[in-house]
């Protein structure tokens, strides 16, 4: 890639996530709360069954969080795609200079994508745990969102990664989707206009096409995608009411009479914490994932059909479908604009086969 050095990139993604999480990050937060097992109870009225105003307060809470992990991790996403994709060509190189490919271009963009969303979902899960649950506080608390949801996650920090397989599970065949299709229509929006005479080539241009091309694709994988989204975000949701249970059986664990626990021999061993610990790690130990609190995703998906039919499995899916459609188009369009402007800004261009 001549045109764009890696700092080219991680800025260019920077300003392309910091743009779109800004702008459609509202609609986020209202699909997460239609999504949302506490939707009915929360957001609708019990008389009507209508939406109620508390689901449009607070369409910001959480956002913070967000800003801080996207930017690394949306900058380690297109590093690793736009490396992981060159090293795929070189290995291939019949996809670029002859028809009989060994392997189609397409599935190399697919493997690419996918190879970078791993390395981002690791990056991101923490933010996506915090921000979900920081969208379900209710507005009227006098303390940050953002503040009470980390507060539930002190006594063990490592549950603010549980949800990293569903994640990974839900943008891995989104992207395995999405960029091959935005590719294509990219290629093909690009050569309708070079036949018609109408490329100008200008920066304007070249991001209209990509926002075009890139919303589209992501508006179609994600509606397919809507039902491994719908589990994420019960996921996801859970692992701040497990980690309150947590903090809760550890404090009822260490509680006893006067003299507290006694050996065999009348030794009195309640007063060590770390034997109460023991017993709490021990007994987590014997106990199934279900019994702890945690659900496979298959029994939450059963749960989810059983409470509101297969429907429920695509509940959000219209709007996670437009405001994915508004984020793509504005984030890879925002992304691949940077990357001209930087590159421009050094006197370089970019030919038109480096770009996205």
């Amino acid at each position: 890639m001549s045109g764009n050095t890696n700092t080219d990139i991680l800025l260019a993604g920077a300003i392309a996530a910091f743009t779109v999480d800004l702008l459609v990050y509202p609609l986020d937060t209202l699909k997460t709360r239609i999504q949302s097992p506490d939707y009915t109870r929360l957001y609708t009225n019990a008389v009507t069954n209508k939406p109620n105003p508390a689901l449009f307060r607070g369409l910001y809470q959480g956002v913070g969080s967000v800003i801080i992990a996207t930017l690394p991790s949306s900058g380690a996403f297109f590093t690793t795609y736009e490396r992981s994709k060159a090293l795929l060509i070189h290995l291939n190189p019949t996809t670029s200079s002859h028809p009989n490919a060994v392997i189609p271009l397409p599935i190399l963009h697919a493997v690419a994508s996918s190879t970078a969303e791993l390395v981002s979902c690791a990056i991101l899960t923490p933010a996506e745990v915090i921000k979900q649950n920081a969208q379900m506080v209710s507005s009227g608390s006098s303390t940050n969102a953002t503040v009470q949801t980390l507060k539930r996650f002190k006594s063990n920090p490592l549950l603010l990664w549980r949800g990293y397989t569903a994640l990974a599970g839900r943008n891995l065949p989104f992207t395995a989707l999405q960029f091959p299709m935005f590719e294509r229509l990219k290629e093909g929006i690009r050569g309708y206009k070079e036949k018609k005479g109408m490329m100008s080539g200008t920066l304007l241009q070249s991001g209209v096409i990509t926002a075009v091309s890139a919303g589209t694709a992501g508006a179609i994988a994600a509606v397919i995608t809507t039902p491994v989204d719908v589990i994420k975000t019960r996921i996801m949701l859970s692992a701040a009411e497990y980690a309150a249970s947590e903090v809760s059986s550890k404090a009822g664990s260490g509680k006893g009479g006067p003299q507290g626990l006694v050996d065999a021999f009348g030794k009195s061993v309640g007063s060590s914490k770390d034997t109460a610990r023991g017993a709490v790690r021990s007994l987590n130990l014997l106990l199934t994932p279900e019994q702890r609190g945690k659900k496979s995703v298959w029994k939450i998906g059963r749960e989810i059909v059983s409470e509101k039919g297969v429907r429920g499995l695509w509940r959000g899916g219209a709007l996670r479908g437009v405001w994915t459609m508004l984020g793509s188009g504005l984030y890879l369009g925002a992304y691949e604009s940077g990357r001209i402007w930087l590159a421009s800004r050094r006197g370089e261009e970019i030919d038109e086969e480096e770009l996205l």
